[in-house]
């Protein structure tokens, strides 16, 4: 079964709302504020493609943090397959985190 582009967005918004649900064990603020989610592709069939990245190569968490995104990417409903890339080009900075996160962390005023 083919998703139409309503469903498919529907999905998408799915999955933003259970990535907010991911936190950096650093930082209080959640891995898609952050900035740490560069892409999210769903293909007609669910298929899901996430890239992403962490705050520094060598986070403490640079293990358990993907498979946590890959699994809670993966019970979204109409999702049938996660494939998760992790990538450190480009590296992550503050400047990529949203005006919510900034502010926040107080980095925003």
């Amino acid at each position: 079964m083919n998703y139409t582009d309503d469903q498919i967005s529907e999905i998408g918004e799915k999955i933003i709302v259970a990535l907010k649900t991911i936190y950096d064990p650093e930082i209080p603020v959640d891995i898609y504020e952050l900035g740490l989610i560069y892409d999210v592709q769903i293909s007609e069939i669910g298929e899901v493609k996430t890239i992403m990245t962490l705050t520094t190569p060598n986070c403490p968490v640079a293990e358990s943090l993907p498979q946590e995104v890959k699994e809670k990417i993966a019970e979204v409903d109409g999702v049938k397959e996660v494939d998760l890339e992790l990538t450190f080009e480009p590296s992550w900075n503050k400047d990529m985190m949203s005006e919510e996160a900034k502010f926040e962390l107080g980095i925003l005023f």
